[in-house]
């Protein structure tokens, strides 16, 4: 399946490794994370059923997959994997979603 990012994405990996790299002291560290959570996405693109689906509880058509502490969110759309979010595994998802 083709991968699809949404703009979006980019700002919240951003700011993830922004906020990793402040609170631990090192850069290193916020790398390893946003790798992690990118190479995610590929296997996603291989693999688009491994994500829980979200279809009741965000939105129809929506699945999740945590990784290091953040969700990913994604959308499967004919032949393509589309990443929607990562956000923080903490935060509010259903109130993100009823906007």
């Amino acid at each position: 399946m083709a991968l699809r990012v949404a703009a979006e994405v980019e700002a919240e990996l951003d700011e993830i490794w922004f906020y990793v790299a402040t609170e631990s002291g090192d850069a290193d560290v916020a790398e390893r994370l946003i790798n992690s959570i990118t190479d995610h996405f590929f296997i996603l693109s291989k693999h688009p059923q491994l994500g829980r689906r979200r279809d009741h509880d965000l939105h129809p058509g929506l699945r999740s997959l945590s990784v290091g502490g953040y969700v990913v969110i994604y959308r499967i759309k004919g032949q393509d994997v589309i990443i929607l979010h990562v956000l923080h595994g903490r935060g509010d998802l259903k109130t993100l979603f009823r906007q």
